[in-house]
């Protein structure tokens, strides 16, 4: 009991300049890692958002936004996003085979996130060199066309009764698990 009033006591929540975070322009400037997050068909905004967020706080190489995904500038990404729309690098591409066959020609090895008959656990994947993973549309996930061009599918295990997570939440586990 008196360890924990010590910690309670000394404990407190770090000031905006303590954390030492990175301005944009440094953000830019800073070495990334090798990952490309590819959004295949997002729908939702918000979700956009939240994922420009976490590619920004796990230093991710690009964002691709695919199809109906919507780019920056938009108020309600960046109402999720926080002002990470500009300091993350994103591209643009209609259809997302199209960036996936892109980034193969550059030597990215391109995984989906999907649920399939071949799936690889996150825990169990193991993979180096550049990396891209293609997550797709919330309802209806990654399209058929996309998974063909991908070189496997990665599972992100789930033990309750829903048989899938909010795509930004899968977003941020996959890139934290790569990344750890």
């Amino acid at each position: 009991m008196v360890l924990f009033l010590y910690k309670f006591i000394m404990m407190r929540q770090l000031t905006n300049e303590e954390h030492g975070r990175l301005d944009v322009e440094g953000f830019k400037a800073a070495d990334k890692n090798k990952i490309i997050i590819i959004l295949d068909n997002i729908r939702s905004l918000n979700n956009i958002g939240s994922i420009f967020r976490s590619c920004d706080a796990f230093r991710i190489e690009k964002l691709i936004l695919c199809g109906i995904s919507t780019p920056p500038p938009h108020r309600d990404i960046h109402k999720s996003a926080l002002g990470a729309e500009l300091s993350v690098e994103w591209q643009y591409f209609e259809h997302t085979t199209d960036a996936i066959i892109n980034l193969k020609s550059k030597g990215y090895h391109v995984f989906a996130v999907e649920q399939t008959t071949l799936t690889i656990p996150l825990n169990e994947f193991n993979a180096e060199g550049p990396l891209a993973f293609v997550f797709g549309h919330e309802i209806h996930g990654v399209s058929p066309e996309v998974l063909a061009v991908c070189e496997a599918a990665i599972e992100i295990p789930q033990f309750g009764t829903k048989h899938s997570l909010n795509v930004a939440v899968s977003v941020g586990i996959l890139l934290w698990e790569i990344i750890r």
